[in-house]
């Protein structure tokens, strides 16, 4: 499974060039703080005050979040010597933060994700802000495709579980203040300040079936994030949560460096309820997004074997030839029952072998999702990502070299 770098970025101050600015600006032999207005001092003050009072009030409801798994693992050089298979114990660290009084704890995924039967760590413990011991917790619901895990603690003295509660990202604007907290790099916890950079990014999150990233928006931020934020909580100024971070998508750690990078954030919306765990007891504790019923009706060979791929793979001429969009999701199969046969899409006919594949042919190609581009079933996937049962999608289908608008309505089935 690929998963995505441990969130990480780190702030960029221009100091030097801000104390230069102020020295031309201020005559020589002048004491500078007297000049600073009293109104900006004052909101630096409170700005400050802010910040002490968002940390005093919820940095107890952070939570340091061990993993182990063991692994079997083969001497490259083993097969020459007979050398027998080692079992070695795999470990990983991240954060989390209490959502409820019951002492629910979300996290990324990725943070407790391991090959194993669960799709979980076999052994996950928790450590609490200013507590040495460390006490056992239990997954209760996963959700890959979003990247979040749901945990619980046992044992654990209700007395010491404080929630932090929960924003609505789909509010944000760029330029907010944005507070991280976590534990990185392993160490004790903490805490760093910056702003909301964008809301508009699309990266690679979750996990799809072959266990690639699925394109979803994410919050950018130059709050401080390291290894080990993964899971921890991303609060506005009123102290509510508004994204958990996440990752970071840069050149710079590939070689080795963390700076210039920025952090990313699963933005927190209330439109993912499914997550605090109605739709875990009810799924067998994992939440899935919701699907239409389709199977892509274009297979390629590929280094890692037969790949569903999007019309883009193929040439212009044979796209031409078989009187296909330049783009586009060609439909193989659709489930009976199932949204898309409700909404009356149409799957193969018959399929067409080529050097390096096969196609569906006499099928729907979708290439749009509410106004959205789609070549691929992950980009159909994202597009449902953020869906509720009875939530609509409006698809743009090519049928016979003619477009035209389908809507699929999203009931219980969408989500089995």
């Amino acid at each position: 499974m690929k998963r995505p770098l441990f969130a990480t970025t780190l702030v960029l101050v221009g100091l030097g060039l801000g104390a230069t600015l102020l020295r031309d600006q201020v005559p020589p032999g002048t004491a500078q703080p007297a000049d600073v207005p009293q109104a900006e001092r004052a909101a630096r003050l409170e700005n400050e005050q802010n910040t002490m009072s968002i940390v005093r009030r919820y940095e107890p409801g952070l939570v340091f979040i061990s993993t182990e798994q063991q692994v079997v693992r083969q001497d490259p050089m083993g097969w020459m010597f007979g050398g027998d298979p080692e079992t070695q114990v795999q470990q990983g660290i991240g954060s989390g933060f209490f959502v409820n009084k019951a002492g629910d704890i979300l996290t990324n995924y990725h943070v407790i994700a391991a090959q194993s039967p669960t799709g979980a760590a076999e052994r996950i413990t928790i450590r609490l802000m200013g507590r040495e011991e460390s006490v056992p917790a239990r997954v209760i619901g996963l959700a890959p495709q979003y990247d979040l895990a749901l945990l619980r603690a046992e044992k654990l003295d209700p007395k010491l579980i404080t929630p932090i509660p929960l924003g609505n990202s789909d509010t944000l604007a760029v330029g907010q203040k944005a507070v991280a907290m976590g534990a990185p790099f392993g160490l004790d916890f903490s805490v760093t300040e910056g702003i909301v950079s964008s809301t508009a990014r699309t990266i690679p999150i979750g996990f799809n079936g072959a266990g690639e990233g699925i394109m979803q928006r994410a919050i950018q931020t130059d709050a401080a994030i390291n290894p080990g934020n993964s899971g921890g909580p991303l609060l506005d100024s009123s102290g509510k949560v508004i994204g958990i971070n996440t990752q970071i998508i840069s050149p710079g750690v590939q070689a080795g460096g963390w700076d210039k990078t920025p952090g990313w954030a699963l933005p927190f919306r209330s439109t993912r309820p499914e997550i605090f765990c109605h739709g875990c007891s009810r799924q067998g504790g994992v939440v899935s997004a919701p699907r239409l019923g389709v199977s892509a009706g274009l297979i390629v060979q590929s280094a890692q074997g037969a790949v569903a791929a999007g019309l883009s793979a193929l040439s212009s001429s044979a796209k031409q030839d078989l009187d296909l969009p330049e783009t586009g999701l060609v439909i193989g199969e659709v489930a009976p029952g199932s949204p898309a046969a409700r909404a009356g899409l149409r799957g193969a006919r018959q399929t067409q072998a080529f050097r390096g594949g096969e196609i569906a042919l006499g099928s729907d190609v979708i290439v749009q999702a509410d106004g959205k581009v789609v070549d691929a079933l992950e980009d159909l996937q994202s597009a449902l990502l953020d869906k509720q049962e009875g939530d609509q999608v409006k698809l743009q289908v090519v049928r016979g070299g003619e477009r035209r608008e389908v809507k699929v309505t999203l009931d219980a089935s969408a989500f089995e």
